[in-house]
């Protein structure tokens, strides 16, 4: 038996980097782990520390799974399942988003975020190609700043055109494990090359006629860093949905909206119709981003529909 790192999988096959050697080796998952009561779309994910069993050929098996320190995990499209963990023991997540090109989508970045914050995930936002906004952009760019301000994540300009951005970020995921995310076609792949050139992540285009992203990764990867460290990056994500929480618990992952509900007149406030709410109070005085507002009370209507 011998411990490893789960660096890829591709269906039932999984890439573990044996911690002793640095060699590959392609597994599978024994049986018995596999149909043990794990209510994901798959029990290992990348990031995973694992117990496998060398064999000859194709015959090696994860047979364990050590305890994870964190992962990111939304609800999966596949109704057979309940979640699909998208990456375990994390550093560092990056949620990669730009302004248009195409256009910032709020809600599924505020939901990465409320992930990150549930399962102990350090989490920076990523503003892409801001080469792209000029002069006409300022009060936007402004406003996306200040939202995320005073939630208190740090936002960092980036573009792998001008080089914006990148020796920060060079810096900052160095012999850390860092989750790379976001929608298809923020520049995510060409981000990730430019930061570490050595790295052979397949690029995309947006397409011009709909400015949504072409898919252009297909499954979870790990790759070593140049520098030291490893870097995830995972298929453009369409959408985000969060598992496992309870309607009262939401308010706590909007680190803005939990600081201002401490002075609520109820205990058990949802922010949303009583008297004396000091997070409506914010939201009026410009304390609380407007959009971050609406994100929450977005989830509140979610849980209550999947609730019926």
């Amino acid at each position: 038996m011998a411990t490893g790192l789960v660096i890829k999988n591709t269906g039932s096959w999984y890439t573990v980097e044996d911690l002793a050697t640095g060699k590959l080796i392609p597994c599978r998952i024994k049986g018995k782990l596999r149909l043990k009561g794990i209510r994901t779309t798959k029990p290992v994910t990348v990031g995973d520390r694992v117990e496998y069993a060398a064999g000859p050929g194709a015959d090696s098996v994860v047979s364990g799974i050590h305890e994870r320190t964190n992962y990111i995990i939304r609800k999966s499209s596949n109704l057979a399942r309940e979640a699909h963990i998208i990456a375990a023991n994390l550093d560092l997540a990056l949620v990669i988003v730009t302004l248009d090109f195409p256009p910032v989508n709020p809600e599924f970045l505020d939901r990465f975020l409320v992930t990150a914050e549930a399962y102990n995930v350090p989490a920076r936002i990523v503003l892409n190609k801001i080469d792209l906004f000029g002069a006409p952009y300022a009060e936007r760019l402004a406003e996306f700043h200040e939202a995320y301000r005073m939630a208190g994540y740090e936002v960092i300009e980036a573009s792998a055109l001008t080089g914006v951005g990148i020796d920060r970020l060079r810096d900052m995921i160095r012999d850390k494990v860092t989750l790379f995310s976001g929608n298809s076609g923020v520049g995510k792949s060409t981000l990730v090359q430019t930061i570490d050139p050595s790295l052979t992540l397949r690029t995309g285009e947006i397409s011009s006629y709909h400015n949504k992203g072409k898919h252009t990764t297909t499954f979870s990867e790990m790759f070593k860093l140049t520098e030291g460290g490893y870097l995830i990056d995972t298929p453009g994500i369409k959408g985000f949905g969060l598992i496992d929480f309870e309607k009262d618990e939401i308010s706590r992952y909007f680190p803005e909206i939990f600081r201002h509900s401490v002075e609520c007149q109820y205990y058990n406030c949802t922010h949303t119709h009583e008297p004396g709410c000091t997070v409506k109070e914010a939201v009026e005085a410009g304390k609380v981003s407007a959009s971050r507002y609406i994100s929450y009370l977005k989830l509140l209507e979610e849980d209550e529909k999947y609730r019926k």
